[in-house]
């Protein structure tokens, strides 16, 4: 049975409600991996071919519809399935890979409910693109939604690669299982500038997209993201007696 435009967009206004009634939970419930691992959360497995997995799912899902609609149709489509497919190699083949993990692990919950968001996520944008429900022609290229957006999506890449970057070579300095405090570029004004640019570049790909889909991912990356910036925050100022005072969580200056 095909999915009526209708029917999709009910359901995705029902996956951005679940995202709001989930942030405050997530604030109070900090995910148990990394600095925040706890023995109580059931079988863990290895940390790299964890974190591999269940970032991989999401690029498949995307590709998904248009293993069965056909590929892109336009040249707007291709260059947003780009920008995604781009960010999701990084995050599932070559950040885990120049990380120092050895030793660490996730609890397999974790990987699960990582593979259902990612998975959703990646199903549900890709199955608007692919449906062609938005007329993404050759003039969306020159919209300046689309262009804003896609210039906001490569800040805010940008600002993620070099935070991951700083922390990686942090870690190769102090050992895997050790933690010390990041300085440089936007960790000089927040603790999670990683986290920061995630965001950025998901809300960059909504305005780009312009669509209900993209903004549910856009709306559910705040919503995880920001409430685990904010408890690295805490654990910082917790561990690090000399932990800056002016840095904030997420926003410079404000949060």
């Amino acid at each position: 049975m095909s999915l009526s435009p209708d029917t999709f967009e009910l359901l995705i206004w029902g996956w951005i409600a679940l995202a709001l009634v989930m942030a405050p939970v997530q604030l109070a419930l900090t995910p148990p991996f990394g600095r925040h691992a706890r023995a109580r959360w059931g079988p863990v497995m290895d940390n790299r071919t964890g974190w591999i997995v269940m970032e991989l799912i999401s690029p498949i899902a995307l590709l998904w519809p248009f293993a069965v609609h056909g590929p892109p149709n336009s040249v707007p489509v291709a260059i947003l399935v780009t920008l995604w497919i781009a960010h999701y190699l990084n995050r599932s083949v070559i950040y885990p890979m120049t990380t120092r993990t050895a030793g660490k692990t996730i609890p397999v919950v974790i990987v699960l409910t990582a593979i259902a968001f990612n998975g959703v996520n990646g199903l549900t944008n890709g199955t608007y693109l692919a449906h062609g429900w938005s007329d993404y022609d050759l003039t969306w290229l020159h919209d300046p939604r689309f262009v804003l957006g896609v210039l906001v999506f490569l800040t805010g890449a940008a600002i993620n690669i070099r935070a991951d970057r700083t922390l990686v070579g942090l870690r190769q300095r102090v050992g895997p299982q050790s933690y010390s405090i990041p300085r440089g570029g936007m960790f000089n004004r927040v603790s999670c500038p990683n986290h920061l640019g995630e965001i950025i570049e998901w809300a960059g790909f909504a305005l780009a997209c312009w669509n209900l889909p993209a903004l549910a991912f856009a709306i559910w990356t705040v919503a995880n993201l920001g409430p685990r910036a904010i408890a690295h925050h805490r654990w910082y100022k917790a561990t690090f007696p000399d932990y800056p005072d002016d840095r904030k969580a997420l926003i410079p200056y404000v949060l």
